[in-house]
């Protein structure tokens, strides 16, 4: 819950030709620059009252000057911050009181930043009413998350009551928040939307351009959100104008949902689709593939984002030829499908190629006194990373996990611990030793050349072209099917986070 604003938070540009922030600041004394300095404390004053008071600053300029990651901008939104009493205001009203002053935009780490810094001045100005600075700010990133699925667009069903609570088990030094307090925050998020102040412009523009969008870098007519049930954390951009790396038609069968759940026996059927690959996001349509065609909401529902996903034959599934499994962020399994066994070889790659390159490095957790294992959220936003920088996070992830994974199995439970505890061991472990294979792949694609391998493939570059209008593929044409004799092994990897089913799928 700790990184929930990072599905919800993209880049917002700012007209050059306006006076913003960066104007000002190359105006201010080169004393500035002396970190540490009294002088520097003196122009983080002046920068953080000028900001509070948007003397020559929008709104939206304030975010990025309290969430650049240097020590200057901390000063400043120290500063910035005592501006505001949040004391003997609950944690929802105080929240209220501080986006009233600005808007919440920028890069997603800057909004980060930002929020670290409103729960440090919320736990200064209460300290007796939330145990610590990490509950208070993991409090306010599950307000946030919990604003995006209650008021958000995402498709599917709303989150409860209880599961908010049960979300938050553990995570306050290791101990539970007060239901009272959590049933408090949900009613509040509930009744009424978290919004942030916006610039006079942005309230003259017209409801179709809602400030929703706009604050999220987004436009309605061309970029929209995917909603993944009830995970906001997982809502994908859907931008019509990425590549399309691969299209053809796939049969699906979902494997398992969310967190490794078993599907329900009515939904597990094989169901055919037109797939197309493009950028991070798998759309799965019933019809072929049309760029100009607008997607339907049944399209955005079937979409697969790739991110920190890993495709691999499907070696344990015996009933069908030519199937390949992929193992999305939040643990969902599905099985796919191809027509031959090279087919199948392509889509593999093409998925593990955009994942390797594209997936945002992971954010470190801010609480590591759970009681409770849980796997980290894994950001759907695409890395800003170069292809060079983005194999060294790799490989910088992969011997992290390595190491972890050597330490965990290095002191196995002993028999006489609860079955809870010995449960929660097998699920770390699968966890960690599932994190280890994808990055393996992950590094070992960057290494063979991961671009280029997605815009230098001779083999599929006919059907990428084929992809926009696709004249000579017959929609009625499916997968190879064969008759194969009923097995169990397909249900080996429906719960993958159930540590008493053995498991040769990861």
């Amino acid at each position: 819950l700790l990184r929930c604003l990072l599905m919800t938070c993209a880049c917002r540009g700012v007209d050059p030709s306006e006076m913003g922030s960066t104007h000002i600041l190359e105006k201010e004394p080169t004393e500035s620059l002396s970190n540490g300095t009294s002088s520097n404390v003196e122009a983080a004053k002046r920068l953080a009252k000028r900001l509070y008071q948007l003397d020559r600053f929008k709104r939206s300029d304030v975010a990025k000057h309290l969430g650049k990651n240097n020590e200057f901008s901390r000063l400043v939104a120290e500063e910035y911050l005592k501006f505001f009493d949040f004391t003997g205001m609950t944690l929802d009203q105080s929240l209220r009181y501080f986006f009233k002053a600005f808007s919440l935009v920028g890069e997603t780490q800057e909004r980060e930043r930002v929020l670290i810094h409103f729960s440090n001045r919320y736990f200064y100005c209460n300290p007796d009413t939330i145990a610590s600075q990490d509950g208070v700010h993991c409090l306010t990133c599950a307000m946030m998350l919990l604003n995006t699925d209650l008021h958000g667009h995402n498709i599917g069903k709303k989150m409860t009551c209880q599961e908010f609570i049960a979300n938050l088990q553990g995570v306050n030094e290791g101990v539970d928040f007060s239901k009272d307090l959590l049933k408090a925050l949900y009613n509040s998020i509930k009744n009424e939307k978290l919004e942030w102040a916006v610039d006079d412009e942005e309230k003259k523009k017209s409801p179709s351009e809602g400030t929703d969008e706009k604050a999220n870098g987004t436009h309605p007519k061309t970029i929209s959100r995917i909603g993944s049930t009830t995970n906001p954390f997982l809502d994908i951009p859907h931008d019509p104008n990425a590549t399309v790396y691969k299209s053809g038609f796939l049969a699906r069968k979902i494997h398992a949902d969310m967190d490794g759940k078993k599907t329900p026996r009515g939904k597990r059927g094989w169901k055919t689709f037109y797939a197309v690959l493009k950028g991070t996001v798998l759309y799965l349509q019933k019809d072929e593939y049309k760029p100009e065609k607008a997607l339907s909401e049944e399209d955005l529902k079937n979409a697969v984002s790739v991110h920190h996903a890993l495709a691999s034959k499907a070696t344990d599934y015996e009933k069908k030829p030519n199937v390949f499994k992929l193992k999305t962020a939040d643990w969902r399994v599905l099985l796919f499908q191809t027509q031959s066994p090279e087919e199948m070889q392509g889509w593999i790659n093409k998925i593990n190629c955009v994942a390797a390159v594209f997936s945002a490095p992971p954010f470190p957790a801010a609480i590591g006194s759970q009681k409770k294992f849980s796997r980290p959220l894994l950001p759907a936003t695409t890395t800003k990373l170069s292809q060079e920088e983005q194999l060294k996070s790799h490989e910088g992830k992969l011997k992290q996990i390595t190491t972890e994974l050597a330490e965990h199995r290095s002191y196995p439970p002993d028999k006489k611990v609860k079955a809870k505890d010995v449960d929660e061991y097998k699920l770390k472990d699968h966890y960690l030793e599932f994190e280890k294979t994808r990055y393996e792949m992950y590094v070992s694609v960057l290494k063979e050349g991961g671009k280029q391998l997605l815009s230098h493939d001779e083999n599929e570059a006919a059907g990428l072209k084929k992809s926009h209008s696709s004249p000579s593929l017959n929609p009625d044409s499916s997968p190879i099917t064969a008759k194969v004799k009923r097995n169990v092994s397909e249900r080996k990897d429906h719960r993958p986070e159930t540590p008493g089913i053995k498991q040769k799928v990861t």
